[in-house]
């Protein structure tokens, strides 16, 4: 009892035992009286307004009748009460002396499991520690199995050879490749010296060529020729790496072997040169010399003829220029050579004030058609004639000229002409009033397809290579070629050259007996300029338009003295007819001259047949004499050698023109790097070529041909890039063709052996 009351019973306790229990029953008695009738007496009085006596008398009566009665019964429940409290306390005093000892047992009974706990805890731990100790023991022991059996299966599967010899010399352990090559299984060769299994002659002795010879300190790597028991002959690239242990002790030796056949191959192989960059470069090339044919032959008619002083210079500007623009035809056809700046340079005696002449009628013209105003400026004289390219000096001054009047809106454009007789210099000043160039461009001008940064294309024919090759051939003629210009206030290109007085070549008179030849050219055009040519000096012509028709006028004419043989005809080709006139003893002597655009693509389809020459189209009137001259006047000046009796045994296989053109503006440094590095991208092609014909991938064999084609082309090597394009072109059998690409490979090294010579020797 821990309410209000608890403190009123122990209190009323210790009074009855302190008064006693009368003479408290008295006191208490006798307040209950009083208190009943004050009660009584204030409730009358406020029931009534006056004091009751007699209820009063009956409250003190009651009192006195009741109060004893109901005294007692509160001392008697005040004592218990007392007396149970007493007991409650003394309970809760013992109960909180057990409950403390019962908690101070708990508290070390909770230390000792706490204690006991920690104890287990540790030795679960120590057991997890020793179980994932375990675990991880296993785990490294299975994953060191399974790398031990992931390199041993890489070894195994591995193309390249591989074994290790102990400090002894003895086998210690190897590969299957090895195992192959060797002829022995692993069983067979651990524990045993080289020099007990195999001689020193035989093959295999080949490959272990340490064992007769001291090994080398540090690691070694040689080539070697292993031929197998079929007569196959392999290269293999053995590299052996010596181990020592800290002390230096020698401990072993590691033997790997790559199979280099293929690079080998090709470093022995390597030869021929180069030829056109495709079928779209020399089909563009003739349907442009169609049109061209009849422009050279109809200017040159046109020349002929009674002109005016005025027409005269517009009809040979139009002849020069048709002739220039096929020689550009000829440098494209010519294995690109714009874009590898392969230029020849051929000097002759040029009259400079006709030359100038056509160049000013050629920038008049192009002035007028754009409303612009034209100036010659001529300083010194011109009336000389000077050892120049009329044709390369002609393509740069007509690159500025087109540059120029492309780019100016209004004004006017100037061709300046400066000669310097006593510094032998000649200056060409092509200045407008265009649009001019920002300084920040000025520097990248000449660069190879360049594009300014305002989208424009500062060339010719806009493809971006018409400076550039404005400035190759400058540096070609070993002159120079400047920019001056400001923006919005025009540009100045300036080219300076040396120039070497000389005097008016005469003219070659080459004597030709009259001829009977029969034109074989299916398209009029070209057949009535080439007629006209030859009419012109004198002979007879039988024209064929057909192959069917040239076969039946060989026949059944007898006193046809040459034949000129288009490449192209309608119902069969060049080679055809050349094969048939061969074969006939009857015409086997008849001198065959081929006409075509693309004179390399010609001759290297009659490679085998025996052609006297080779022309042009549209021809050129001094090749076509000289040619005349060479098979029917012996006697006569030789102009031009035949083109098929230049080539040497050794321009078989590489192209001497390029790799002389090469060596003179690249330098032999360049040259030879180039070389290098082809010999090193080589294996990776034939392993390419190998790889796709085992797997008969003739999408993948033809790309890598392709790609083998152009780096064979790069370096001037004709016979691998024509073996190439056979190969992409070409219907594949695949039956055989790993054989052929071994021998490919083969002759490919050779000729690049041969390659390398001829850049040694430059």
């Amino acid at each position: 009892m821990q309410g209000p009351v608890h403190p009123q019973v122990r209190t009323f306790a210790r009074w009855i035992r302190h008064w006693g229990k009368l003479k408290l029953a008295l006191l208490c008695q006798l307040l209950l009286s009083l208190g009943l009738a004050i009660v009584s007496a204030v409730t009358s009085v406020v029931l009534n307004n006056q004091v009751d006596w007699e209820l009063v008398r009956g409250a003190m009566l009651a009192a006195a009748a009741l109060g004893p009665v109901a005294i007692a019964f509160l001392f008697y429940l005040v004592l218990h009460l007392d007396a149970a409290l007493s007991y409650l306390e003394d309970s809760a005093h013992q109960e909180r002396l057990l409950n403390e000892g019962m908690q101070e047992n708990i508290r070390q009974l909770n230390y000792e499991i706490e204690e006991r706990k920690k104890a287990f805890q540790a030795k679960r731990r120590a057991i997890d520690e020793l179980r994932k100790e375990i675990a991880e023991r296993k785990k490294a022991q299975i994953e060191l199995e399974e790398q031990s059996l992931l390199i041993r299966s890489i070894v195994d599967s591995s193309p390249d050879l591989f074994y290790y010899r102990d400090e002894t010399g003895r086998f210690a352990s190897c590969n299957k490749m090895f195992e192959q090559l060797m002829g022995k299984s692993a069983s067979e060769l651990i524990g045993h010296y080289p020099a007990e299994i195999y001689s020193a002659k035989s093959a295999q002795a080949a490959i272990l060529t340490e064992y007769e010879v001291a090994m080398q300190p540090s690691e070694l790597t040689l080539d070697v020729e292993y031929v197998k028991e079929d007569g196959q002959r392999l290269w293999l690239e053995m590299r052996k790496v010596p181990f020592y242990d800290r002390h230096g002790r020698y401990i072993g030796l590691l033997g790997f072997g790559r199979d280099i056949t293929s690079r080998k191959l090709a470093e022995q192989a390597l030869e021929k040169a180069y030829q056109d960059k495709g079928k779209f470069i020399a089909t563009l090339s003739h349907e442009l010399r169609t049109p061209l044919n009849g422009i050279v032959g109809l200017s040159r008619r046109l020349l002929e003829s009674k002109l005016t002083k005025q027409q005269h210079g517009w009809a040979n500007t139009i002849f020069s220029s048709a002739e220039t623009l096929g020689n550009i035809f000829n440098d494209i056809i010519d294995l690109d050579k714009i874009d590898r700046q392969d230029l020849d340079i051929v000097y002759q005696s040029l009259s400079l004030r006709q030359f100038i002449n056509d160049i000013a009628n050629f920038a008049e013209l192009l002035c007028q058609q754009k409303g612009l105003a034209f100036e010659l400026h001529c300083e010194g004289n011109v009336e000389l004639y000077l050892r120049l390219d009329p044709t390369r000096l002609r393509q740069v001054l007509w690159n500025l000229l087109n540059n120029a009047v492309k780019f100016t809106a209004a004004g006017q454009v100037a061709l300046t002409c400066k000669v310097d007789t006593e510094k032998s210099e000649l200056m060409f000043q092509v200045s407008d009033t265009g649009i001019g160039i920002a300084a920040k461009e000025q520097e990248r001008i000449f660069d190879m397809y360049y594009k300014s940064s305002d989208g424009r294309r500062l060339s010719i024919i806009g493809s971006g290579i018409g400076l550039s090759v404005s400035r190759a051939l400058v540096e070609a003629m070993k002159g120079t070629i400047v920019l001056q210009s400001k923006l919005g206030r025009g540009s100045c290109f300036e080219v300076r050259l040396p120039a070497e007085c000389s005097e008016q070549e005469a003219a070659t008179q080459i004597s030709c007996p009259e001829l009977t030849i029969l034109l074989i050219e299916d398209v009029p055009l070209n057949a009535e300029i080439a007629t006209g040519l030859l009419e012109q000096r004198g002979h007879t012509v039988i024209h064929a338009e057909t192959g069917e028709d040239a076969m039946a006028l060989l026949e059944t004419e007898d006193d046809i003295d040459l034949v000129l043989l288009d490449m192209q005809l309608p119902d069969m080709s060049g080679e055809q007819i050349a094969q048939f006139i061969r074969q006939e003893p009857r015409l086997a002597a008849l001198p065959i001259v081929v006409l075509s655009a693309n004179v390399r693509k010609a001759e290297q389809q009659l490679q085998g047949l025996h052609i006297d020459n080779a022309l042009a189209k549209p021809i050129n009137t001094g090749k076509l004499d000289a040619v005349l001259a060479q098979l029917f006047s012996p006697s006569a000046v030789k102009l031009q050698k035949p083109l098929l009796e230049q080539k040497t045994t050794e321009s078989a296989a590489l192209d001497i023109n390029i790799l002389n053109d090469y060596l003179q503006s690249l330098g032999k440094d360049t040259v030879k790097r180039s070389a290098q590095l082809f010999a090193q991208l080589l294996p990776g092609y034939m392993n390419r070529l190998m790889e796709t014909a085992v797997q008969r991938q003739l999408k993948e064999f033809q790309e890598a041909a392709h790609k083998l084609k152009g780096a064979a082309a790069s370096v001037g090597l004709l016979w691998v890039q024509q073996q190439a394009k056979r190969l992409e072109q070409e219907e594949i059998n695949w039956q055989g063709m790993e054989r052929q690409l071994v021998e490919f490979h083969f002759k490919t090294e050779q000729h690049l052996t041969a390659l390398s010579d001829y850049i040694e020797k430059a």
